[in-house]
């Protein structure tokens, strides 16, 4: 169908409109009275969703608050199309988009959480790890409790060979799969006979997960589930219904990629992540009915051995490493083990693998936390043949040439990387070897390594994230969280506060300015200390007592920031009965430690939260007392 769109708009020089439709930006041209038309042929189901931007210098410079729908006689076969633009109608709504939670936008808006991953979560029901639908009984407290967000780790699937590495939520063998081992056996048709409960309870006696033991007991009995029920289950609507959806989106390719590895038949992945999928939405609806809400999180990485990276290998660069350069948490820098992204290439379809992954991950969440957001910015890139985070190098960066670094008079050897993404170009070392120099050349070389990684490179990283994020952000309506920790460039706050990005704020890693309203505050998170082992940290390895506890966590409560999200640790850490006696056991990860196990779990049963009225009751006054939702 052929369809005229056009809007009203007063642009000034250097700006024009584009039509965004079918997640593709399409310029439109300009006439008389400053209106922009655009003549497209489109199919009638992609009027249900379009919108409108405004372009300046190649960039996304503003968007519309929420998207148009039209709808069109059936057999129409040319249509006209005459928008307003949407201008948010929200009196000092601080954000440039509408979210799919209405709260999120109101004025002021302020709320706590809880963090807890899910392989964390126990209950009587589940099999020696958590489960999706262990989160029922979180839902329960949280809304007992006063609080409106829970947060999980990334919950897709990581499993390879069932053995410890993969247990790092952080490396997805798919970027739209879940978990397999966070199903519900029960729930797909395992029966609960003598040998099964016997299983259960050896499993879910250990005081932390045994991945490898879970992975292998779970994974058998999914298999002689499948053989029994699959069949019946696959002709079912629902089943069809889900295939059809994400068929040509994820599934079959991720299915076939399972399939080759472990020598199943594609459906057995197929019918696994149906299941899944049921189970996940089930405590989605449920918690959403309950003014609970889920905060996913997207990790900035995807494997190279996952089959995102088989299937589409153009846009990974598979001859590099992302990583981080030395920090509070890595004296030598970090190497994740996962390629970059190839954005020239991405950019090539306006990044439609990145929207179908967020508009995937909308289903089941209504925020989300961005992993290491500065990756969209600049990415520490680490060659692979190396694999030492001191070896890294940003990508992209404005580098210097030979010539420029011959002209200074410095040597290359010890101070200086070859840019491998620009040949005859190189960036200086994170952690240079000066000792060789005189004394001139020092100063010389110390204002060279301060202008690259603080001044120069600036307004080339801002443009560098606002040709991707604006595009990524308009894909739902999720509110968009940035762990903006670390070496962060000055560009960073400017940009992620234009966007609506909330930043990360921790005590622990303070940057030197007040906690801005739009941002939200931890006590601690997955790769940090909790909040009794900081404590005892700086008293001698005491434990933190509970006064001490409720002091920290109405500290957070009470200031600016829009969100108050704590570990669940740090909660049950306000009661000295339930609290973990030994509180080193509560540390989730251990950054420095490559080949730290993902093990943490909860010590006793979710169930029994909701039934502790005095914690409850002290959780929720204190939400109370800071004006939080």
């Amino acid at each position: 169908m052929k369809v005229k769109f056009s809007i009203q708009y007063n642009t000034v020089w250097g700006e024009g409109i584009s039509i965004a439709i079918a997640g593709r930006k399409y310029p439109m041209e300009w006439s008389e009275g400053n209106l922009w038309w655009a003549n497209l042929d489109v199919p009638a189901a992609e009027l249900k969703c379009y919108g409108y931007v405004l372009m300046r210098d190649g960039l996304v410079a503003r968007q519309e608050w929420r998207s148009h729908s039209a709808s069109v006689k059936p057999g129409t076969k040319i249509a006209e199309i005459r928008d307003s633009w949407i201008d948010c109608p929200i009196p000092g709504c601080p954000f440039p988009r509408e979210h799919q939670v209405p709260d999120f936008d109101r004025p002021g808006f302020r709320a706590a959480g809880v963090a807890v991953p899910v392989f964390s979560l126990r209950t009587a029901s589940d099999f020696g790890i958590g489960e999706f639908l262990d989160l029922k009984p979180v839902v329960d407290w949280a809304a007992r409790a006063g609080l409106t967000i829970i947060q999980l780790l990334p919950v897709t699937d990581t499993i390879r060979k069932g053995t410890w590495k993969d247990s790092y939520p952080y490396s997805p063998v798919s970027s739209f799969a879940l978990h397999p081992l966070y199903i519900n056996l029960q729930a797909v048709g395992v029966e609960a006979d003598e040998a099964f409960l016997a299983a259960q309870k050896k499993l879910n006696a250990k005081k932390e997960l045994d991945f490898p033991a879970v992975f292998k007991a779970k994974m058998s009995l999914l298999r002689k589930a499948f053989a029994k029920c699959g069949q019946a289950d696959m002709s079912t609507p629902s089943f069809k219904r889900f295939r059809k959806e994400n068929g040509d989106l994820w599934l079959s390719e991720y299915s076939q990629f399972c399939a080759d590895r472990d020598g199943d038949a594609p459906e057995f992945w197929q019918w696994i992540q149906w299941h899944l999928d049921t189970q996940f939405l089930q405590v989605v609806k449920y918690a959403r009915s309950r003014g609970v809400y889920f905060k996913g999180d997207l990790p900035i990485g995807v494997s190279a051995d996952s089959a995102d990276a088989y299937w589409h290998p153009q846009l990974f660069n598979l001859d590099s490493s992302a990583g981080a350069p030395p920090d509070m948490f890595s004296d030598e820098g970090q190497c994740w083990g996962f390629p970059t992204y190839n954005w020239d290439e991405m950019s090539l379809d306006d990044y439609a693998w990145w929207k179908a992954r967020l508009q995937h991950m909308s289903r089941y969440f209504d925020a989300y936390r961005i992993d290491h957001i500065l990756g969209f910015f600049r990415i520490w890139e680490i060659p692979v043949e190396s694999g030492k985070g001191l070896d890294g190098h940003f990508n992209p960066a404005i580098s210097y040439s030979g010539a420029e670094i011959s002209s200074m008079y410095l040597p290359f050897e010890g101070l200086f990387l070859p840019d491998p993404r620009r040949e005859g170009y190189w960036q200086p070392r994170i952690k240079p070897d000066t000792s060789k120099l005189e004394w001139w050349q020092k100063e010389r070389f110390d204002a060279l390594y301060t202008d690259f990684f603080y001044r120069r490179n600036d307004e080339f990283w801002r443009r560098s994230a606002l040709r991707k994020l604006p595009e990524l952000l308009s894909a739902t309506g999720m509110l968009a969280c940035g762990e903006d920790l670390g070496m962060v460039p000055d560009c960073v706050p400017g940009v992620m506060r234009d966007l609506g990005i909330l930043s990360l704020e921790m005590a622990m890693m303070d940057k030197g300015r007040p906690w801005p309203a739009l941002s939200v505050c931890a006590t601690s998170s997955h790769d940090s200390e909790t909040l009794r082992m900081q404590y005892a940290g700086s008293h001698g390895g005491a434990d933190m007592p509970v006064d001490e506890v409720r002091r920290s966590l109405e500290w957070h409560l009470n200031s600016d920031c829009m969100l108050a999200v704590f570990p669940l640790q740090d909660y049950l850490a306000l009661d000295s009965k339930l609290r973990l006696k030994n509180f080193a056991a509560e540390r989730i990860n251990e950054p420095a430690d490559p080949n730290h196990h993902w093990r943490y779990r909860v010590h006793f049963n979710l169930e029994e939260l909701s039934g502790q009225d005095e914690l409850n009751s002290l959780i929720s006054g204190m939400i109370a007392a800071a004006g939080r939702k």
